[in-house]
């Protein structure tokens, strides 16, 4: 039997499945994470899965590097360069995304809202906590990275 999205598209029986861009900006107040709320559930919908960072099924055949730009530019409308990190796992790969502080970001019809978080609000509002965390590793990898 074939996995497939919750839309009906066939998901890759190659490991990762899917992946997730994480995708920051430069704020006013700092470093902000771009977080998309899932519409499917309605607009009160909280807890596992209602918030999340760009991210998708990998297609069959399709590659890793691919499926990410294409989820990231499907819920966002956003092309940017995406690098991989070291923090997925063997069933998701994440990468991570610089956006320009003007970026404008066009939602598909997955997602009712989106926001541009601090670390600490994109931690707590992703959830399970492995999603969460993921953007602690990730400003933590960008912290150790730049320029002092």
């Amino acid at each position: 039997m074939e996995n497939t999205t919750w839309d009906g598209l066939p998901i890759s029986s190659e490991e990762p499945h899917g992946a997730a861009v994480l995708t920051w900006r430069s704020g006013p107040n700092g470093r902000e994470w771009l977080i998309l709320h899932r519409a499917h559930q309605g607009p009160d919908f909280e807890g596992d899965w209602a918030w999340t960072p760009p991210s998708g099924a990998r297609l069959p055949g399709e590659a890793i590097e691919e499926c990410a730009r294409r989820e990231l530019f499907e819920e966002t409308g956003m092309r940017l360069d995406i690098s991989p990190t070291a923090f997925g796992s063997e069933g998701w790969a994440i990468f991570i995304a610089e956006a320009p502080a003007t970026s404008d970001v066009v939602l598909d019809a997955e997602h009712d809202r989106f926001l541009w978080a601090s670390s600490e609000e994109a931690v707590v509002r992703c959830l399970p906590d492995h999603v969460g965390a993921s953007f602690r590793l990730a400003a933590r990898a960008l912290d150790d990275h730049s320029p002092r």
